[in-house]
């Protein structure tokens, strides 16, 4: 019963998008479907992030990079709750692992945010640089992981956990 009202409204939906899309120049197109891919690949993510989360509660809340560290690892540090990377089997994805959760990103997200860790500026500029980034492209994890703003304490322990974890690109 649940289903067809979603159904429903999603036709209901689609049909209203549709009248509307003669009425439209191309700038309210090309913006609509900018909204439309920025959803898309949202709820991609978010479908991964659950996947992720059923192997990780699987593997008994460790993910399975993390199962093989000592406890030494767990807990906190300077009052920041401590921080994890792991990769996945396949190399394609990695996981940021916080507070028995974790968030997913690509391959190449993990690469761009390395770059940026270990790129010149100062402590607050690189920081600045990560915490905008996520603005632009990966809001969801403000709701993985306690960020105000680009001085956080959150987000320094983030940029050292990318800095020891990963090597520059050419260092």
């Amino acid at each position: 019963m649940k289903a067809k009202k979603i159904d429903a409204q999603r036709e209901s939906l689609a049909k209203e998008l549709k009248a509307c899309i003669p009425k439209l120049d191309a700038e309210g197109l090309a913006f609509l479907l900018k909204q439309a891919n920025v959803h898309l690949y949202n709820m991609q993510v978010e479908k991964l992030n659950k996947a992720a989360m059923v192997d990780y509660v699987a593997a008994g809340g460790r993910s399975k990079a993390s199962a093989a560290k000592s406890g030494a690892d767990a807990g906190k540090t300077r009052g920041v709750e401590r921080l994890t990377i792991g990769g996945s089997e396949s190399g394609s994805s990695y996981y940021l692992y916080y507070q028995n959760r974790n968030i997913m990103f690509s391959r190449d997200e993990m690469s761009r945010l390395v770059k940026m860790a270990n790129a010149a500026g100062t402590d607050i500029e690189i920081q600045e640089r990560l915490f905008n980034w996520f603005e632009r492209e990966r809001k969801d994890i403000f709701g993985f992981l306690p960020i105000r703003d680009k001085f956080d304490k959150q987000m320094k322990a983030l940029v050292t956990l990318l800095k020891k974890s990963f090597k520059a690109p050419g260092k």
